[in-house]
């Protein structure tokens, strides 16, 4: 059986998400996991998907980036794949792990990809460096301390933690924050 994986980073990549079950049920893939979160976040439709696969089915996703955050974490997912007898096939890459040259290949492109990923890092951590020496950067503005004060009027009015970050557009937790230190 194919089974199909799609990721996005976040909720507002919704053509991002379409194209990815476009492709993938036009690859055959009879079950699909879907789910938008960043790669960094617990992935429970990849969890569900590696837990629903069975001996011969194929793993199936459109790139490689959508599946794993790291070499480690590929090499995690397909020696989990591997002990279950299932393959994993990643269509932008035309490869196949069922093989091989495509097991040989998934090693060396996932190499590749980990150090452009550590290479883009190191350059933004250096323009923020930069950024900073020049006074052009100062990070993300504090946006809890800049509406302390409606926080504090509308839990007063007596609306729920809850209620106010979402009115508000915060975290709930900047909430609790607010409230708890008596900015």
């Amino acid at each position: 059986m194919l089974v199909g994986y799609g990721r996005t980073s976040t909720v507002t990549q919704e053509a991002g998400l379409e194209a990815q079950e476009r492709d993938l049920k036009a690859a055959g893939v009879e079950k699909l996991f879907t789910e938008q979160v960043s790669s960094v976040a617990e992935r429970e439709q990849l969890e569900a998907a590696l837990d629903y696969v069975r001996n011969g089915d194929v793993l199936v996703v459109t790139k490689l980036d959508r599946l794993a955050r790291s070499i480690r974490d590929l090499c995690s997912i397909v020696d989990r794949l591997t002990a279950k007898g299932v393959s994993l096939r990643i269509l932008g890459m035309g490869l196949d792990t069922a093989t091989a040259n495509g097991r040989l290949m998934l090693n060396v492109l996932g190499s590749v990809a980990q150090f452009e990923r550590e290479v883009m890092l190191e350059r933004q951590r250096e323009g923020i460096a930069k950024a900073k020496s020049e006074g052009k950067f100062k990070g993300r503005a504090p946006t809890a301390r800049r509406k302390a004060d409606e926080v504090k009027a509308m839990a007063a009015a007596g609306m729920t933690r809850l209620e106010i970050a979402g009115r508000l557009g915060m975290s709930e937790r900047s909430v609790y924050r607010v409230l708890g230190q008596g900015m």
